[in-house]
């Protein structure tokens, strides 16, 4: 039956890349394009380092040579003019300040660095469409509560950036502000959501940012564009003051964390980001890597919905494990789980049900014509075929299968979800943490998600099981793109994968400049 249900989601697909093929606009080819490499030493500086050397006066904040933002970001001059006021605010209070360095760096240990911020938080000032067409003009009254206590540490936002429709996509693209592209490849995707802080962050455009993922979307942006990224454990940093607000049982997968260039930066960030909750994780728990259990997770082991693990990333893992045995002297034990088989009809299936109340989620349709009234997503794939819709192919469809939705879940498919939750935390405890691929296949052309559309799986799962994860960049495949693998431990052992991947960024180079030969 499986492999039945494979040929004819591979004949749909087949289908429907005609379909698209024939309707969507031309873009021209980048093909092989990317990036300048960095030339202002500034740009290759972790959040760390680059506030020590604020703190000391190596830095004039106000000069604006910590980031080249202008390409990337959704960026009114309003904000970048306050930009430039805070940072002439921060010359002033390091010149005023008495107590000397370290009362700077205990009290504002993020003082004038530049941060930013993916379009669906409420940032003060700025846009919160998530590019939906309708929404259009609105703008954020207040700003969310990680971005209270990273601006209280002394950040500087310097805007927000792109997110697929309702961020509810793994490419990201719109029709208010249009495509985002890889800075490794021009005409390769960034991910989504948090696409475009992925971007934005690998090109060296911002020194640190902020996303969110209910199924991948922080991960596979940090994936495919070479940085760091961590999904923290649901539940410890708040998710007010988004769009779309959570509803059904969204804030049981949905997790807010850090993204960032170099590993150094992801602690500090996430201290910060979880008040008042950071005494739910154990942040100031020193690891001794050599004492931890670990595991590695080859693949789903082949699930008709997803494509096979290509073989660089096969390989690339297989090093890790080689190091982690080497340099640690551990044992790494292969592991494999049947019922990630079923890892996107168990994420599709939880995401559709009713909160404790008996609500359902918010309709998707509903979601797509505010303010005004709900999208018909039928008429819009209509006039979507002759170039006259607002909403992106990704939303109509995610309208569609909302309305076709069966509500009443298989049992079958709850019934794989406990089992593989009961062995999951089982097998991790408080000491364990299991290396699985960020995803089958380095990062995608352009729209080519759309024929494979359920790759996201192997994030998506993670978010279901309710796991904090890391996403780890491994340097670069044989076409100049980056690699890397996610670390999974049990919930609220962030700490854990946080110090695997300061490991893994020492072992393999971390994240790479995309204009460097």
């Amino acid at each position: 039956a499986s492999l039945t249900c494979a040929h004819l989601l591979r004949a749909l697909l087949g289908a429907f890349s005609l379909l698209f093929q024939l309707f969507s606009p031309r873009r021209p080819a980048m093909s092989g394009k990317k990036l300048p490499a960095v030339s202002n030493p500034l740009l290759l500086l972790s959040a760390t380092q680059l506030a020590k050397k604020i703190r000391r006066k190596e830095v004039c904040t106000r000069s604006g040579d910590c980031c080249r933002t202008h390409t990337f970001l959704l960026l009114p001059p309003s904000r970048f003019d306050a930009a430039l006021q805070e940072a002439a605010q921060v010359d002033k209070l390091i010149e005023e300040e008495t107590g000397g360095e370290e009362v700077l760096e205990d009290r504002l240990p993020l003082l004038g660095v530049p941060l930013s911020v993916k379009e669906s938080y409420c940032l003060q000032g700025m846009p919160n469409t998530t590019g939906v067409v309708s929404r259009r003009g609105i703008v954020a009254t207040v700003d969310a509560p990680p971005l209270v206590q990273l601006k209280r540490a002394g950040a500087i936002p310097l805007g927000v950036t792109n997110t697929p429709e309702l961020c509810m996509w793994w490419e990201t693209h719109n029709h208010l502000y249009g495509i985002t592209n890889n800075p490794y490849d021009l005409e390769r995707m960034v991910g989504g959501s948090s696409g475009g802080e992925g971007s934005i962050l690998g090109a060296a455009g911002s020194v640190i940012g902020v996303g969110s993922d209910i199924g991948g979307s922080i991960r596979m942006p940090c994936f495919f564009n070479g940085v760091f990224g961590h999904k923290t454990t649901p539940g410890v940093i708040t998710c007010e003051n988004q769009y779309p607000p959570a509803s059904g049982r969204d804030k049981e997968y949905l997790s807010l964390g850090p993204m960032c260039r170099y590993s150094e930066d992801l602690l500090p960030m996430l201290k910060i980001m979880a008040e008042p909750n950071t005494h739910m994780l154990s942040l100031n728990t020193k690891v001794d890597l050599k004492k931890l259990r670990f595991f590695t997770v080859p693949d789903d082991g082949g699930s008709p919905s997803t494509y096979p693990v290509s073989r660089e990333l096969v390989e690339i893992q297989s090093k890790v494990v080689e190091r982690l045995e080497a340099d640690l002297g551990v044992k790494v034990q292969e592991v494999r789980f049947p019922e990630l088989h079923y890892g996107f009809r168990i994420w599709d299936t939880y995401l559709g049900l009713s909160d404790d109340e008996g609500k359902p989620p918010k309709p998707f349709a509903q979601l797509m014509g505010e303010p005004g009234r709900p999208a018909w997503p039928l008429w819009e794939l209509l006039k979507w075929m002759v170039g006259k819709s607002d909403h992106t192919i990704p939303a109509i469809v995610m309208g569609l299968h909302d309305m076709l939705r069966v509500f009443k879940p298989s049992p079958y498919i709850i019934k794989q979800k406990e089992k593989l939750q009961r062995d999951v935390e089982e097998l991790l405890g408080t000491d364990g943490v299991f290396l699985y691929p960020s995803h089958p296949r380095v990062a995608p052309k352009h729209h080519h998600t759309l024929f494979r559309p359920t790759d996201f799986a192997y994030t998506a799962i993670i978010n279901t099981l309710g796991l904090p994860a890391t996403q780890c960049p491994l340097g670069l495949g044989k076409e100049g793109l980056p690699l890397g693998v996610q670390v999974v431990a049990g919930k609220l052992q962030d700490h854990l994968t946080l110090e695997v991947a300061l490991y893994l960024e020492k072992t393999f180079g971390g994240w790479r400049d995309p204009g460097a030969n």
